[in-house]
C-alpha cells in the first residue's frame, strides 16, 4: 500500500508524460528556429524534461524554472549539477508569480497542473488545476507573454482553454499530440469523479483508459499567421 512517504506523493513521477513534455520542448521551442535568450518555466518538478531537451539541442539561452515542491527542487538542482547545465538551467524554490522574470521572458513553458477536482485535497495538491483542470493554464496565458508552450489535457476543458487563449489575442501556432494512459494521479477516485462530471458537461474527452495530451505553442496573433486552433480542437475532442 502507498503511504504518504511514497515518492509518488512527494514528487510528480510519470515517465511517459515527462518524456513527451521533453519531446515537445525540443521540437517546438528549443529546435534552433527561435532566437530565445530567456525562457521561464512554471512548475519545473524534478527538472528532467528540460534537462533531457537541453542535452538533445544546441539551445544557448537561459531557462529559469520555478518549483514550490522543496523535494523536487533539490532533485532538480542535483541533476542540473550532474549534467553540467548550471549555465543554462536554474530551478528556483519559490512562486513563479512572485518573480518579475516572466515580464521579460521570450517564452513561458509549462506542463501545468491540470487535475480537475472540487478542491486541492488530492494525492499531490500542487497538481490541482482547479475544478475544470485548466485554471493555472489560463493564468499563465493571462500574463500576455508573446509565446507560451503549455501541455493541454483532453480531459481538462481543452476547448475552453483554447477559446480563452484566442480571446487573449493568441493563436495556436504549432502543436504535438500523444495518447496517454490514465495513471496514478488521474485515477484517484476524487479526480476521476471530477473528470466524469466534466465529460457530462462536454468539457472532457477520453476513452476508458486513454486521454490525449498536447504540447501547444500559443503565440500572440499576427495577421499573416496561420491559426491551428480548429485542427487542434477537432483532434482533442475526437473520442
Amino acid at each position: 500500500m502507498l503511504t504518504s512517504s511514497h515518492p509518488l506523493k512527494q514528487v510528480f513521477h510519470c515517465p511517459e508524460e515527462s518524456d513527451f513534455y521533453a519531446h515537445c520542448l525540443e521540437s517546438l521551442v528549443l529546435n534552433g528556429k527561435n532566437n530565445y535568450r530567456l525562457i521561464v518555466e512554471f512548475g519545473s518538478g524534478e527538472g528532467s524534461p528540460v534537462i533531457k531537451s537541453l542535452l538533445r539541442t544546441d539551445f544557448d539561452g537561459k531557462i529559469q524554472g520555478f518549483e514550490l515542491n522543496k523535494v523536487a527542487c533539490k532533485i532538480a538542482e542535483s541533476q542540473i549539477k550532474e549534467y553540467e547545465l548550471s549555465e543554462k538551467y536554474t530551478v528556483n524554490n519559490c512562486s513563479f508569480f512572485d518573480s518579475p522574470l516572466y515580464q521579460s521572458a521570450d517564452c513561458i513553458i509549462s506542463n501545468p497542473p491540470y487535475l480537475p477536482a472540487v478542491d486541492d485535497k488530492i494525492y499531490q495538491p500542487l497538481l490541482h488545476g482547479g475544478t475544470d483542470g485548466c485554471t493555472i493554464a489560463k493564468k499563465l496565458l493571462s500574463l500576455d507573454c508573446d509565446e507560451v508552450l503549455l501541455m493541454v489535457s483532453s480531459y481538462s476543458n481543452p476547448v475552453g482553454l483554447i477559446d480563452y487563449a484566442l480571446d487573449r489575442g493568441y493563436s495556436v501556432a504549432n502543436f504535438e499530440i500523444a495518447p496517454l494512459n490514465f495513471g496514478y494521479y488521474s485515477s484517484e477516485p476524487k479526480v476521476k469523479s471530477a473528470i466524469a462530471t466534466l465529460r457530462e458537461q462536454g468539457m472532457a474527452f477520453y476513452s476508458e483508459n486513454i486521454y490525449l495530451l498536447a504540447g501547444v505553442v500559443f503565440k500572440k496573433q499576427q495577421k499573416s499567421q496561420r491559426d491551428l486552433s480548429i485542427e487542434l480542437i477537432q483532434l482533442m475532442t475526437a473520442f
